[in-house]
């Protein structure tokens, strides 16, 4: 089994979409990290040799912010715009969707599960 940046590679997928499960390497990262350590994207996890694996983890090393650090400058920055009062960290803070999306309807994975309100019955008209 391969473990790179702390994850485990699934064995029986190819190198390509295995290098994915690391948290900051999508596909074309993925990609450029394989061509940098000169190994085919075709060949499952399970095949690659311990120089292979180091190759890939010394050109992840080296390149790219992966795993812990990345979540952790992620963090940051987001507290960073909650600190200076900005409008994306005012919609960070009250957990609602900070780029434009409408909220009167969907928005349901930011807000989470709906909280129903009784609605008012309506005052009977004079007449």
């Amino acid at each position: 089994m391969a473990r790179i940046a702390g994850v485990d590679l699934p064995k029986n997928k190819k190198v390509l979409f295995g290098l994915q499960y690391i948290f900051g390497i999508g596909h074309k990262s993925a990609e450029d990290i394989l061509a940098k350590a000169k190994v085919d994207p075709e060949r499952r996890v399970s095949t690659l040799s311990e120089d292979e694996v180091a190759e890939i983890r010394s050109v992840i090393t080296a390149e790219y912010k992966v795993e812990g650090a990345l979540r952790s400058e992620v963090q940051q920055n987001i507290k960073r715009l909650m600190d200076a009062g900005a409008y994306r960290g005012l919609r960070h803070r009250r957990s609602l969707p900070a780029r434009g999306q409408r909220t009167r309807t969907n928005s349901r994975t930011r807000k989470g599960k709906r909280k129903t309100v009784a609605g008012k019955k309506k005052a009977p008209s004079k007449k």
